[in-house]
């Protein structure tokens, strides 16, 4: 695996902060975790930086894996099969790969040099929105809010939500366009705008340390990137956010990276190990359902914000949970075909559109 920064390790940094929204896993995350035998220690709603602990211990325990701390990828050069790598002891290293993957994240130096390549298609989009964690912490000992639910404040062109954590805490996540993060300019700006939009969040979070969280970090941006293809020859293959950043809107970000990694595996039992038959048809398969899944979580922004405050996509909502009940097979959810499925994104998206018609059409 290809790393682009300088890792350490999280298990015994003594701090470690980076993007923090809470990771949504789903059907499709916990089918790759099934593959590895760590399925049966999923939670819904898991801190991006315990997943990571968990995944380096259980991928210690393969005897074939080896795991550099503190290595920087410099260079990616596929039609070779080598990297290059800067090490603590700040001596650029030459390695051999027979497949070099990456998963070196939205920012992939992998991709970089796969861009060099003739008909290698990319396209990448900051959305104008940003986003900022709160936490609301626990209250006597216990959740402050009930435990087992998504919580969204809808207010049209921006919102905020409240994921559960095990320490009985919520992680809070404030979307919004840029713009409006830059009015807040004081404590007092923000306890104005909380009491106006969110003001039942208050004594939950508390003001002190709303004034004063707030302005730890600054909004954080939001990239979506789109690659086309996922693979050079039988050289070099890229996965996860390297290969398909989205917005993290369905929650389904790590899903879909977890996804790669099932999808690949199925493929290469498919073809007995055979790279010259496997990469080209993991970049066939995966790249509709990873541009699907792209556009459907920019699109569940403007739902999660906006629509859920409209009565006519309420019953909209109504009248797609009666069909599914009465054609469970037929006529299944959007959101249920994403989240609790392993129906492919694209098929999803386009049996959506249909489902849609249908829907509009028994309505009226």
């Amino acid at each position: 695996m290809a790393s682009t920064s300088n890792v350490l390790d999280l298990r015994v940094a003594k701090f470690a902060r980076g993007r923090s929204i809470n990771l949504a896993l789903s059907h499709r995350g916990r089918q790759a975790l099934k593959a590895i035998g760590l399925e049966d220690q999923y939670i819904l709603s898991i801190s991006r930086e315990n997943l990571n602990k968990d995944l380096l211990t259980a991928v210690e325990k393969y005897p074939n894996a080896k795991v550099y701390f503190g290595h920087r990828l410099l260079k990616c050069i596929p039609e070779e099969g080598m990297i290059t790598v800067l090490g603590s002891d700040k001596v650029p290293k030459d390695v051999t790969c027979d497949l070099i993957v990456g998963c070196d994240g939205a920012y992939s130096t992998v991709r970089t040099h796969l861009m060099k390549k003739p008909r290698f298609d990319y396209s990448q989009q900051y959305i104008p929105h940003g986003y900022m964690e709160l936490t609301i912490p626990p209250k006597y000992g216990d959740f402050a809010m009930e435990p087992n639910y998504l919580h969204i404040w809808p207010r049209d062109t921006f919102m905020m939500i409240a994921l559960p954590n095990m320490n009985k805490s919520f992680t809070c996540t404030l979307f919004m366009p840029f713009e409006e993060f830059e009015k807040l300019l004081t404590s007092s700006d923000v306890l104005d705008f909380f009491q106006k939009y969110f003001p039942d969040s208050i004594p939950l979070i508390g003001k002190q340390a709303l004034a004063q969280d707030f302005f730890l970090l600054p909004a954080q941006p939001m990239i979506t990137v789109k690659c086309s293809s996922f693979h050079f020859k039988s050289h070099c293959v890229l996965m996860g956010d390297a290969a398909h950043a989205i917005v993290p809107f369905y929650g389904q970000g790590m899903n879909a990276g977890f996804e790669d990694c099932l999808v690949f595996d199925e493929l290469m039992d498919k073809f007995n190990n055979d790279l010259s038959m496997c990469l080209p048809e993991f970049s066939r398969f995966r790249i509709p359902d990873d541009h699907a899944i792209s556009d459907l979580s920019m699109y569940n922004y403007i739902e999660m914000r906006a629509h859920v405050n409209s009565r006519w996509f309420i019953f909209q909502k109504n009248i797609e949970r009666f069909l599914h009940a009465i054609i469970p097979s037929t006529f299944i959810p959007l959101y249920t075909m994403v989240t609790f499925s392993r129906i492919r994104y694209h098929e999803a998206m386009l049996r959506w559109h249909w489902q849609k018609k249908v829907g509009t059409d028994y309505t009226f």
